[in-house]
């Protein structure tokens, strides 16, 4: 063995045991990126911060809604009048909806049944069937921008963005009708509510502040002082905090749910737009329109990693995190990885375990990170956000050599 086979030994034994016994990067399911000025989503693997594919939509995506099971995402074009409809499990584009000109924001109703869609340039919300892509229902709302779903599925909120009659336009959603509209001084930009409905976080033109309504009573109980030109905040499940991307600074402003107290700020990329929690809540993902990336922000630690996509990425959709299953099982015994095949499904994840008395390792054909040294008892779990087929080999004994198949 050479002296630098040596030392790179050496250096990973301390590394490992130094870390215990188990080992596992943090598995992060898909996102899906629009590219404002490509007409494309990138797809993302927010584990390995990598995009998977890049996939063709209507001329600028600018509105996302995904359907609870995470299987179809709906992407408004406000350069077109379509929706397009996408196939998280195979990455591909379907058949796209007709909805009207300009539509701008989408809302997915909690049972994932229909979207909501704010058709800008023909000032109304419809209603659009997801099982058949048909277009059931209409509202009239002047220029509709964005629109939040509450998550009793009782009631939608619109920024209706209409020149002089500025306003927050709630619908009824079983009487399909509106119920009443909020006035407001400035036009309305992003709304949302947190996770538990107790709180509809909106922002404004010109003015750099979060807006916090009390939707008990449709009242502001309180602002969220914030740098220029505050965008989009929310409180997401699982989340320390509550989260406002605020693209002068170009950062993401945490503050205390309960206080509505700024706890300091993230940096991120230039004119940071649209922000979506993935996984646990404690990690978020944020478009920066005007780097051309996305920041994978830990919220524990207040740090960031950066990845480049496409031009003016503005809207993010994440697959919601899959029901808990146990992984499949390697063993790794008798310098042999025991089954040398195995096969999972998307969004599901392998464990190997050391249950040989000599240090091993598991390094993948196509260069996606994987565990150099895995001492006697020690584990390595992985989960595979994407089809297609891992081959591996040991990287302390390169003659043993594995295959992961993970199907859609």
């Amino acid at each position: 063995m050479t002296h630098a086979r040596l030392h790179h030994l050496l250096c990973a034994l301390i590394a490992a045991t130094s870390f215990g016994g188990s080992t596992a990067a943090w598995g992060g399911p898909k996102a899906y990126v629009g590219n404002f000025k490509d007409n494309t989503v990138s797809v993302v693997d927010t584990d390995a911060a990598t995009v998977l594919a890049t996939l063709p939509v209507a001329a600028g995506p600018h509105g996302m809604a995904m359907t609870p099971d995470g299987r179809r995402l709906y992407v408004s074009g406000d350069g077109s009048s379509q929706l397009s409809v996408i196939d998280t499990t195979t990455d591909r584009v379907l058949a796209p909806v007709d909805v009207g000109k300009i539509p701008h924001g989408l809302a997915m109703l909690p049972d994932g049944k229909q979207v909501l869609v704010g058709v800008y340039g023909e000032d109304r919300v419809v209603w659009v069937d997801t099982a058949s892509g048909a277009v059931t229902h209409s509202v009239a709302v002047p220029k509709p921008h964005t629109l939040a779903v509450r998550p009793d599925g009782a009631l939608a909120y619109v920024a209706s963005q209409e020149p002089g009659k500025f306003a927050l336009v709630v619908i009824d959603l079983a009487a399909r009708s509106v119920a009443r509209s909020l006035p407001l001084e400035r036009p309305p930009r992003d709304l949302e509510f947190a996770f538990d409905g107790r709180a509809l976080y909106f922002t404004m033109a010109g003015v750099n502040a979060v807006q916090v309504l009390d939707p008990a009573n449709d009242r502001i109980a309180a602002q969220i002082s914030t740098g220029a030109s505050p965008h989009l905040a929310t409180l997401f499940r699982g989340a320390p905090s509550g989260t406002v991307v605020v693209q002068g600074p170009g950062e993401v402003l945490l503050f205390d749910p309960a206080t509505h107290a700024p706890r300091g700020a993230v940096a991120v990329g230039k004119q940071p737009h649209w922000i979506a929690a993935a996984g646990d809540g404690r990690h978020v993902l944020v478009t920066n329109e005007g780097s051309d990336d996305l920041s994978i922000v830990d919220l524990d630690s207040r740090s960031a990693r950066t990845l480049h996509v496409g031009h003016a990425p503005r809207k993010v959709a994440v697959q919601p995190a899959a029901a808990p299953s146990s992984p499949a099982k390697v063993s790794i015994n008798n310098f042999s990885f025991t089954p040398a095949t195995v096969q999972v499904r998307a969004g599901e994840a392998v464990t190997w375990a050391n249950d040989d008395g000599a240090p091993h390792g598991i390094r993948y054909a196509d260069g996606s990170p994987g565990q150099e040294l895995l001492l006697p008892q020690q584990r390595f779990t992985r989960a595979f956000a994407r089809a297609g087929t891992y081959d591996y080999v040991c990287s302390v004994h390169p003659y043993m050599s594995g295959k992961v198949i993970v199907q859609p």
